[in-house]
């Protein structure tokens, strides 16, 4: 990952932080174990889906490659 993509990542994590956040309850921010399993089930909820199904399209280039072998 360049320095550039870092810090894009960077700033796209923490505005995801910053809408999560939002839309959480005060009760799931008492403790480090209330947010360690909040930030965790958001995660899984709202992020991880979306990372998966980006990660399983096939590229279309790759796709191609496979073809011709």
């Amino acid at each position: 990952m360049t320095p550039a993509e870092t810090k894009e990542l960077e700033a796209c994590l923490q505005r995801v932080s910053e809408i999560l956040y939002n839309n959480t309850g005060p009760e799931s921010l008492e403790n480090l174990e209330a947010i360690e399993n909040t930030v965790r089930a958001k995660v899984l909820e709202h992020v991880s889906p979306k990372i998966a199904f980006f990660f399983s399209k096939k590229r279309p280039e790759l796709a191609e490659e496979k073809k011709e072998l």
